[in-house]
């Protein structure tokens, strides 16, 4: 078997060399190998590109080819090297064209539209600066794509050093271990090495090394440890003995794993700073402003609800996203997990609602759940306004009748016992403009009842976003969960597994060994399913792990498990006793890097359990509590209405000018409720992106949870807040106008 396996590499060897002469001797060579990866490379690059990145390519190319404005030359390189790093297929001149044109229209239509449509100069001087404020971040969307993309590979780094360094260790072969560590991590790195072979292949380059060292030149000032490891991985090539090759190689993983640790330690350090500032300005000021926005508005006619709208919907959450996107440009090499969907697509089934049904197996997309959900909750919050427009004398009171308390319909009610109302559940109110050529209009709805259905608003927005992440990244989750409980003892099974195929037993053997070993432990379930496999289906090794039906690898998708299984493959040939070292090294390496990866999490602890009681508890609940005081002024502003008519006959009607129209509790409870679901959005993305880099599967679940749990906390802190200072502010109330 041995001398086998050296014949098939000595022919390979063989049949590199003979081509390579018969290129320098100009004899023609076809290069089929060439086509077919560039094809794979094509589909693979097309299947993995989200699809707004295409968007913003066939954007930038349209305004390059009909605009083509310049950017400064001495930004060109910068851009160019944004560009090729996330593998845009736009030029500079169409990026800087985007980032001036769209800006551009922003403005003429806004202002236009705005001022010359409905004459509204707030709107026009804010679309103005809205499109002026969009220049500097539309210039760095390469950038930032390019950054999102070095997030997403910087997780990956760690295990491509751990991949290649495994199948290196027992088969010196520099493009094999490449292509070996491309099959088993997800995008985007897995795309970058497969450019790197592709290059080689199209003779682009004439060996793996140059390509390679070419490629690494673009991480070596961000992420200079991955850049080091490899270059050991290169030198190792060149030793003379097997053990001071083994030696280097074990050298760089420890390089990459002391750098990654090093550079997240100056990160931690480095971040307390931004993200307090981050909380204060953008969080805890905000919503500690909105107490004395009721009585700006209420003093202020021109200040409308739908002016804090813009501040707060629109302008603050905007600043705040990207603030922290800023801070997460900044993160160094991590350790993370990707989406186990984008490694094996026979998972993404999962990201549906699935349930049996008389024996067949229904699948529903929890975006439909999810529009469902908003579309009841929503026409429930909006019914306020719906009534009213149906009918606009409606609404429903809780008056005073001597001693006792009564409901009516407030057009069923005399003046003498609408001045009692203590309670209504619409309240739209006349309001006369103190200029006298314009008419009179209501306004509203400042109802008790109706600021009580705004809540269904909120939780429109919040549940059904939070529904639709959860749906569709629980069920993944659950997998990757219990593939994680298996990677975090798969270290020792296979230190056993290797113990035993040290001692000579055949493969075969030491798994059901192994498994009966560790039969109440993830590991030992996996080790079990190989061996029946083995005994019952008289599969072969290899068949009983990766047949595509009932391969015990499918239960546990893992590139980890994967990888080091097929390692055990690849070296059992050479020998039980090599195989064994293979495994015991892989053991070794896997505790290794679950170490740094705890000693990592260790250090954001702080950050990030700060940022988490923030998203959880801390902006609901002072945010409820803010909009229970709001309810509280405008009752009593409303209430007070009463007095200050009574008294008009005494001021000369003065009094009553001082006051606004004011805002309804029913907007301000939608303005403040989207701003904590937008904020509570943006610092879940936040948060996992400081903790777990560029996980998207993680930050959908997060979103899910956190979306949820803190709409509801919110809606259930401001309707208990909101019923009971609006019960203290009407007995207050009247008890004073009871004694006028």
């Amino acid at each position: 078997m041995d001398e086998d396996i050296a014949r098939e590499e000595v022919g390979e060897l063989m049949e590199k060399y003979r081509l390579e002469i018969a290129k320098q001797m100009g004899h023609d060579i076809p290069k089929t190998r060439a086509v077919n990866y560039s094809k794979e490379y094509q589909d693979f690059k097309k299947e993995i590109y989200p699809a707004n990145l295409t968007l913003y390519e066939k954007v930038c190319n349209f305004c390059d080819k009909y605009f083509g404005v310049k950017p400064d030359p001495k930004r060109v390189p910068d851009l160019q090297k944004a560009i090729d790093t996330c593998h845009l297929n736009i030029t500079p001149t169409g990026a800087y064209t985007f980032a001036m044109a769209v800006p551009l229209a922003v403005i003429v239509l806004g202002v236009l539209i705005c001022y010359v449509g409905f004459n509204s100069l707030f709107f026009a001087g804010f679309f103005a600066a809205l499109g002026a404020a969009m220049i500097i971040p539309l210039n760095k969307i390469p950038e930032f794509m390019a950054t999102n993309w070095r997030m997403k590979a910087s997780n990956q780094m760690v295990l491509c050093v751990f991949y290649v360094v495994t199948y290196l260790r027992h088969t010196s072969n520099l493009e094999n271990a490449i292509e070996f560590a491309g099959e088993h991590l997800g995008p985007p790195l897995s795309l970058d090495l497969k450019k790197v072979l592709w290059d080689v292949e199209t003779e682009e380059y004439s060996t793996i090394k140059e390509s390679l060292d070419n490629y690494l030149q673009r991480w070596r000032k961000s992420n200079g440890e991955f850049v080091e490891a490899f270059e050991l991985i290169e030198s190792s090539l060149y030793e003379g003995s097997e053990s001071r090759r083994l030696a280097v190689l074990d050298k760089s993983l420890e390089v990459i794993l002391g750098g990654t640790y090093e550079k997240m330690l100056h990160y931690a350090h480095d971040l307390k700073s931004p993200i307090t500032m981050l909380n204060m300005l953008g969080i805890i000021m905000p919503i500690l402003g909105l107490v004395i926005l009721p009585l700006v508005v209420s003093f202020m006619s021109e200040a409308k609800w739908y002016h804090i709208a813009v501040l707060y919907n629109v302008i603050i959450p905007g600043a705040v996203y990207y603030f922290g996107k800023t801070i997460l440009t900044k993160r160094p090499t991590g350790y993370g997990d990707t989406d186990i969907t984008e490694l094996n697509p026979s998972l993404r089934k999962y990201k549906n609602i699935i349930f049996n049904l008389f024996g067949f197996e229904i699948q529903i997309k929890p975006i439909f759940v999810a529009i469902f959900v908003f579309l009841v909750l929503f026409t429930i919050g909006i019914s306020p306004i719906i009534l009213h427009v149906v009918n606009p004398k409606f609404d429903i009171v809780m008056y005073s009748e001597g001693s006792k308390d009564k409901i009516g319909l407030k057009q069923d009610l005399t003046q003498k016992q609408i001045d009692t109302i203590k309670y209504a559940f619409l309240d739209y109110k006349e309001i006369k403009p103190q200029d006298t050529t314009q008419k009179p209009y209501e306004s509203g709805p400042f109802g008790v009842g109706a600021s009580i259905l705004s809540i269904f608003i909120i939780l429109a927005f919040g549940i059904s976003i939070g529904l639709y992440y959860k749906l569709s990244s629980s069920n993944v989750m659950e997998i990757r969960n219990k593939s994680k409980l298996l990677e975090k003892e798969f270290a020792s099974a296979l230190f056993q597994l290797g113990n035993r195929l040290g001692d000579g037993l055949p493969a075969e053997l030491a798994f059901e060994r192994v498994s009966s070993t560790m039969e109440d432990s993830v590991s030992g379930k996996f080790f079990e399913m190989v061996s029946m496999n083995i005994r019952k289906m008289g599969m072969s090794v290899e068949q009983a792990i990766f047949d595509d039906h009932i391969g015990a690898i499918l239960s546990f998708p893992s590139k980890i498990i994967e990888s080091s299984m097929k390692v055990l493959i690849q070296s059992i040939r050479k020998g039980p006793k090599i195989a064994a070292r293979a495994l015991m090294n892989i053991s070794r390496y896997i505790k290794e890097i679950h170490k740094v990866d705890e000693r990592l999490k260790d250090l954001l602890g702080e950050i990030i359990s700060s940022m988490k009681s923030q998203i959880s508890f801390m902006t609901p609940a002072i945010a409820g509590i803010v909009i229970g005081i709001t309810s509280m002024i405008s009752t009593i502003l409303g209430k007070l209405s009463i007095l200050l008519k009574r008294a008009e006959t005494d001021t000369g009607g003065q009094m009553l000018q001082l006051f606004g129209e004011g805002i309804p509790t029913f907007y301000f409870m939608i303005i403040v409720g989207l701003y904590v679901v937008q904020i509570v959005f943006i610092l879940t993305v936040l948060a996992n992106g400081i903790e777990n880099g560029e996980d998207k599967l993680n930050e959908r679940y997060s979103l899910g949870v956190n979306m949820i749990k803190s709409t509801v906390l919110f809606c259930i802190i401001s309707l208990i807040i909101m019923i009971l200072f609006n019960i203290i502010a009407t007995t207050i109330i009247s008890s004073t106008l009871q004694s006028q």
